[in-house]
């Protein structure tokens, strides 16, 4: 048989989950993927050392993890699940219960009888039952089991504390909660230095991706998806920022240098996706060899790799070698991960047994081996994430990597290598001299573009860009009122941030979470962190989801004319009695890593003016300074009315029609704030002819930044001409 250069890459990534608002992690990922994944990926290693492998290291990851290291970061989850119980109060206790059962229950929970007790227990009334029926006990013992499913293998095996904790697996004092605390903090510390040993050895070679994860060929020119799928719809102004990726492929490498102590050689393009722009661009910035899908190579050449029914691919003599590409004379190696392969330990090993799955994947190789006709080494490349696949195998997987490794190490026809070093032993590497535009996803983008959610981002990423050139040059020119070096790159950073790919990967149809809100208002954050950073006035925009999901509510119309004297309070019970309702499930303090501060719409007509009443929860709310709300209602054109607060009061009001700001607001709307907000805008203010509804959103900023929305989806739709309303106007 031919001798194999096998070549595995394991990607780590997650994107950037600390709020540019306040810092905190409004997300756990990084940390409970650190405990269980990170680690030990790299340290089984150390037990077969003729295997040698590729790590990458996302940048906007590792800066993560080396504030995870500190020990000094800021992440609500941590702190509520190692709080004492006794002092949980009734929201805590319902985000507990949102949190601890976000992971794979046939696996991770499983272990613990107990923590399928609790999850069983807490699944009756949507919660509510637990929130009432769980004692003390419950809660400590589903603080600690939620924590201690994610710890690493060895550490539960081998780490006296950890195995003591696992082993008991309930009935836990408040001294174990500090005791898995400190245990956590110290892997923490040990998860980059462990990357740093492996690869002083030799045995790993680090790669990196451009710094926040974008896809670069869209960043370079958005129009390329066009390409790849020539019915993609597109954003109406083509994104075409090449600078922006070379500088994200600039700071990887400059960060990878700092942290592991030289300049990668290697580079995993976002989600594999190439262009021959971006490679251009990613070998004059001293890249050698970057790694991708067999779809996009198959594309390249025009062939196919189906597999026949022994699974051997077509065209394999082509499939499994590196290739050298030329994109606009520049000149970088390419290599093609065995797509087929690397999903079947994505997807499919999981569901065997440890032992027969290495077997088959053993097998798999060798069969290859044999029968591909090259008369050389052939070249097999197998890349995927390296870290969520796990938690769907027996013991995290790590039986199954053993008897892998061991078969691998033990195999003379097998060598598991570096890319570097697979690249280096290639006698001949055949030549192409352009790419096809492509991610290694059905090798297009449509993951990233083309659906109205993603056109939406795209959209709203070009607009902060725009602002950022415009005050750059405006400072180039030494201009009056310019910003400054440092504000500018404040807002580059968030400007990078936001080019990242993780925001689009979640909007659209193709991936859900149940924390997409999460990373939605992280996106937006992002981009309103540009405006900041310029001093400048950030889009009303960005204070509406474009993630468009049901929130549950009571909604019910007007049964009444209104008669509403706008001063920010009750003054009587009748007053607003017969409005519209908007009530949304929501509670007041952190939720799902955000804060709510606002509880309910109220509304209604006079036949003159329309009345709205927010209702904000008082403790949350009373925590903001300097808030600001902003009050759109649109028909034929947008209405804006918008109340800046400074100590508990209207201190500001201005109304904006179609973005023109109105010199004599007071003619035309009154706002008052006392315990609600409570806001009139007169009937002549709006152009109702052939509208047959008033679109009502109440975004409430803090800081420049929006920190809440009634609706979630941004807009109610208050329908005209029923009992109560405005007559919907005839007319063009």
């Amino acid at each position: 048989m031919n001798r194999i250069h096998l070549v595995v890459l394991w990607h780590m990534h997650q994107p950037q989950y600390r709020s540019p608002e306040n810092g905190a992690y409004v997300l756990p990922w990084t940390r409970l993927h650190a405990l269980k994944d990170y680690w030990g990926m790299v340290k089984v290693l150390e037990e077969f050392p003729g295997v040698h492998a590729v790590f990458n290291m996302v940048p906007a990851l590792g800066m993560q993890l080396e504030e995870y290291a500190s020990g000094k970061f800021n992440e609500p989850w941590f702190d509520l699940a190692l709080r004492p119980a006794e002092k949980l109060n009734g929201e805590e206790k319902v985000e507990i219960l949102n949190r601890a059962f976000q992971l794979n229950q046939e696996r991770l929970m499983s272990r613990w009888p107990r923590f399928v007790e609790l999850y069983e227990w807490s699944r009756a009334a949507e919660g509510a039952q637990a929130l009432v029926t769980f004692s003390v006990r419950d809660w400590r013992d589903l603080q600690v089991l939620s924590q201690l499913a994610w710890m690493d293998e060895f550490w539960l095996q081998k780490d006296p504390v950890v195995r003591d904790l696992a082993s008991r697996g309930k009935d836990y004092a408040e001294k174990d909660k500090n005791a898995l605390r400190a245990k956590q903090l110290e892997l923490l510390a040990q998860v980059l230095p462990v990357y740093q040993e492996a690869a002083a050895r030799g045995q790993i070679e680090l790669t990196t991706t451009p710094f926040y994860h974008p896809i670069l060929p869209l960043l370079c020119d958005s129009d390329v998806a066009r390409v790849a799928n020539p019915a993609s719809p597109l954003p109406r102004r083509a994104f075409r920022h090449p600078e922006d990726a070379r500088e994200q492929l600039r700071r990887a490498r400059a960060y990878h240098e700092r942290v592991f102590g030289q300049k990668p050689a290697g580079l995993w393009p976002s989600e594999g996706s190439v262009s021959d722009q971006a490679l251009a661009i990613a070998a004059e910035e001293g890249f050698r060899w970057f790694g991708t899908d067999e779809g996009v190579l198959g594309r390249t050449l025009n062939v196919g790799f189906f597999r026949d029914a022994s699974g051997l691919a077509a065209n394999a003599d082509r499939l499994y070698r590196p290739w050298r590409l030329r994109p606009d004379g520049k000149e970088i190696v390419g290599l093609f991960r065995d797509h087929h392969i690397s999903d079947l330990i994505g997807f499919v090993y999981s569901r065997m047994d440890a032992k027969a799955a290495a077997a088959d994947l053993h097998g798999r190789l060798r069969f290859i081996g044999e029968h591909v006709q090259t008369g050389e080494p052939v070249t097999i490349s197998i890349f995927l994430d390296g870290e969520n696949a796990w938690e769907y195998f027996p013991e995290n997987g790590r039986g199954f990597l053993r008897e892998f490794y061991r078969r691998i190490q033990d195999d003379p026809d097998i060598r598991a290598l570096t890319g570097s070093e697979a690249i280096a032993v290639t006698a001949e590497i055949p030549t192409a001299a352009n790419i096809f535009p492509a991610s290694w996803i059905n090798a297009n983008f449509d993951v990233w573009v083309g659906h109205s959610e993603d056109i939406a981002a795209w959209e709203l990423l070009w607009d902060a860009r725009e602002a950022y050139s415009r005050a750059k040059e405006a400072q180039t020119k030494a201009m009056t009122n310019a910003p400054g070096e440092a504000q500018l790159a404040r807002a580059f950073e968030s400007l990078l941030a936001a080019e990242g790919s993780d925001w689009c990967w979640w909007y659209g149809p193709e991936h859900s979470t149940p924390n997409d809100a999460e990373f939605d208002s992280l996106y937006r954050k992002h981009l309103t962190g540009v405006y900041l950073a310029l001093g400048q006035a950030a889009p009303p925009e960005l204070a509406k989801p474009i993630k468009r999901q049901p929130e549950h509510a009571l909604h019910h119309a007007p049964s009444a004319w209104l008669n509403v004297v706008v001063n920010g309070r009750d003054s009587s019970y009748f007053e607003w009695l017969g409005a519209g309702l908007y009530a949304p499930e929501r509670r007041g303090g952190a939720m799902h890593g955000r804060t709510f501060y606002l509880r309910e719409l109220r509304y209604g007509f006079s036949e003159d003016a329309f009345f709205l009443r927010v209702d904000p929860f008082a403790e949350e709310f009373g925590t903001l300074e300097a808030a600001e709300f902003r009050v759109s209602i649109k028909a034929a054109d947008e209405v804006t009315l918008v109340a800046r607060l400074s100590r508990g009061k209207v201190e500001e009001f201005s109304i904006e029609k179609s973005g023109v700001c109105l010199l004599k607001p007071e003619q035309f709307g009154k706002a008052a704030f006392e315990k609600v907000l409570e806001v009139s805008a007169l009937r002549s203010l709006f152009s109702l002819k052939g509208q047959s509804a008033l679109r009502v959103g109440v975004a409430l900023w803090h800081g420049g930044l929006p920190v809440d929305v009634l609706p979630a989806s941004g807009v109610l739709e208050i329908k005209l001409g029923e009992e109560n309303t405005w007559a919907a106007e005839s007319g063009p």
